[in-house]
């Protein structure tokens, strides 16, 4: 039997009509994820300027071992004024932006009916506007709930627009995947918002929301860091210590990255819960008490406990352990260095727990960082190299997330050499953390949220 060659001639440009079809909504497909990216990166670039200008009040408070200024002081003094400010908005008609915003976007992605409150457009910018607010006055609090919460707010906002343009991913999924670049774009690190949205926000690893993940990321990172986070946000750590040294190191600091950062989330969840109603019933008060420890903390600390941590570990890295003064011992210099480590893991608590809008990557990246430096001190080791292990050893044990600490810690040191220890300190804290603290933070804080009010 003969084939019709009519027949044939008909196959062939319906072929290549398939192929131009599939090449055409693959470049659809990009452009639109990028789109997504581009939004995202640029709703995320106003929180990283005010990360910066944190960074320059910073630089009055005398960290150095100086004498206070009067901007020093007006700068110390400011939680006390704003905080109870920020309570007495978050009570009234700004109650929509109170809190993280990863909790909120945690408990819309496990139920889809919450989706539209959590992602309006009212609540995310109240949340933006009261954490630039505490920012500003020095609130010792990280940024990733805000930029999570914007993040997956421009992605949800913009999937019905762009509906022919990515028909595969489902609400659900641009929400979890602008979540992660939201992260990216605060932090200018696109594997990072990919690791997060994997580890934390779907616990789903498919390939149909990784590589998109990536594509969103990669755009978001290109346009937040206008003028944002640098390459290297707390500058490059060469450090040539040996894999079994790295190891050796890695585990006395898991454990107590593991021990404080399990502490610390615990902690965090229980005042959050017993603040709740303080905030509400009296929030003037409640705000200058805890305003207050933020300010006589600040006073007592020569300025360390003030701000993000970023700057702090930064000058940890250049210039050693901040101390009372120039011709500080080891004993007062070891004592001055637990001070500063007990107040950034109790400072971040007074801002986070009344519901100030904040994260808890930077703290814990602190105190992890101060917790590293300490041990390898002691023991006569380079400090450098516990730094290193101490930032991914303090995240992981306060969110129970390895992977995101591992990619954070080599990331924002920038040496490859240190992979062996970070990817041991990181999953030993994680370990540690969890027998302290048995629910992940971000989970035990979405849990609590979503409790029905008594």
């Amino acid at each position: 039997m003969r084939s019709d060659p009519r027949h044939q001639q008909q196959l062939i440009p319906n072929h290549r009509d398939q192929q131009y079809s599939l090449v055409t909504g693959l470049v659809r497909h990009g452009i639109g994820l990028v789109v997504v990216g581009v939004a995202i990166g640029l709703a995320c670039w106003p929180l990283n300027m005010l990360d910066r200008i944190q960074s320059a009040l910073f630089a009055y408070l005398p960290t150095r071992g100086g004498a206070w200024t009067t901007q020093g002081l007006v700068i110390a003094s400011l939680p006390v004024v704003v905080m109870p400010v920020l309570l007495l908005l978050q009570r009234g008609g700004w109650k929509a932006g109170a809190g993280s915003g990863i909790p909120s976007t945690m408990n819309a992605l496990e139920d889809p009916s919450l989706m539209a409150e959590a992602m309006a457009a009212q609540g995310t910018v109240q949340r933006g506007l009261l954490w630039s607010i505490a920012t500003a006055a020095m609130f010792p609090l990280g940024r990733e709930g805000p930029v999570v919460q914007v993040g997956a707010a421009v992605a949800r906002a913009l999937h019905p627009r762009l509906s022919r343009w990515l028909p595969s991913l489902s609400e659900r999924q641009m929400v979890a995947i602008g979540g992660g670049a939201g992260l990216t774009g605060g932090f200018n690190t696109p594997l990072l918002g990919a690791v997060f949205m994997l580890e934390e926000l779907t616990t789903d690893y498919a390939i149909t929301t990784i590589w998109p993940a990536l594509v969103v990321a990669v755009a978001a990172a290109g346009f937040s860091n206008l003028g944002g986070e640098p390459l290297f946000g707390l500058g490059i750590i060469n450090v040539m210590s040996p894999e079994l040294e790295q190891i050796l190191m890695a585990v006395p600091i898991g454990i107590a990255g593991g021990v404080v950062g399990g502490l610390f989330s615990q902690s965090l969840v229980w005042a959050t819960a017993r603040l709740k109603p303080l905030v509400q019933a009296f929030p003037v008060r409640t705000g200058l008490v805890l305003g207050g420890g933020l300010t006589v903390m600040a006073l007592a600390t020569w300025g360390t406990s003030a701000g993000d941590g970023e700057s702090l570990l930064q000058q940890l890295i250049t210039e050693g352990m901040p101390m009372s003064g120039t011709n500080a011992g080891e004993i007062q210099l070891g004592l001055t260095s637990l001070w500063i480590t007990v107040a950034r893991v109790l400072g971040p608590m007074l801002a986070l727990a009344p519901g100030v809008p904040g994260g808890l990557i930077d703290p814990a990246l602190s105190f992890g960082g101060l917790l590293g430096y300490t041990i390898c001190a002691v023991m006569g080791l380079s400090q450098h190299l516990g730094i290193a292990l101490g930032l991914a050893a303090g995240l992981s044990g306060a969110t129970q997330l390895p992977l995101v600490s591992i990619v954070f810690a080599w990331r924002l040191t920038g040496d490859q050499q240190l992979f062996a220890g970070l990817i041991l300190a990181a999953v030993v804290a994680a370990y540690v953390g969890r027998l302290i603290a048995r629910q992940p933070v971000y989970h035990a804080l979405s849990s609590l949220q979503s409790a029905p009010r008594r």
